[in-house]
């Protein structure tokens, strides 16, 4: 089975009503973080960034410390099971002005339980969850 590994963001702002998280909509029609294939030679913060910029046009970042999270999943593409591997980063900014590439229809910024009900996979509101939880602490 072919493995394919990825890194992305709970991309993430403070504003008057709250921590609003940055959700995307794919040509298919679910909504995910941003997120893509890590190139070779490339860490996986560098990815991260790459991808935020690429799919939102967001260049202004920073990385929460020690939140990082691994999801597994596998799906069928073209006759063929392929296993993928995400790694997750936490990353505020202060942007609200998002540009999509070709590979979005939409985004949204929204608050936790927003976000929580528009996201499309379960493993992707596992992982909001969970930075939540670490955005708390921080408090």
């Amino acid at each position: 089975m072919p493995a394919k590994i990825s890194a992305g963001a709970i991309v993430f702002r403070r504003t008057k009503r709250g921590l609003e998280f940055l959700l995307l909509q794919h040509e298919l029609g679910h909504w995910e973080f941003p997120k893509g294939k890590i190139e070779e030679g490339e860490e996986e913060n560098e990815t991260v960034r790459r991808e935020i910029e690429e799919e939102t046009s967001i260049r202004r970042i920073e990385f929460v410390e020690d939140f990082r999270e691994i999801i597994q999943y596998s799906y069928r593409r073209k006759g063929k099971n392929v296993s993928k591997t995400v790694t997750f980063y936490l990353v505020k900014t202060r942007q609200q002005r998002v540009k999509l590439s070709d590979e979005h229809q939409d985004f949204q910024w929204l608050s936790y339980a927003e976000a929580l009900g528009k996201l499309t996979f379960k493993n992707s509101k596992t992982v909001l969850a969970k930075a939540r939880v670490a955005l708390g602490e921080m408090e």
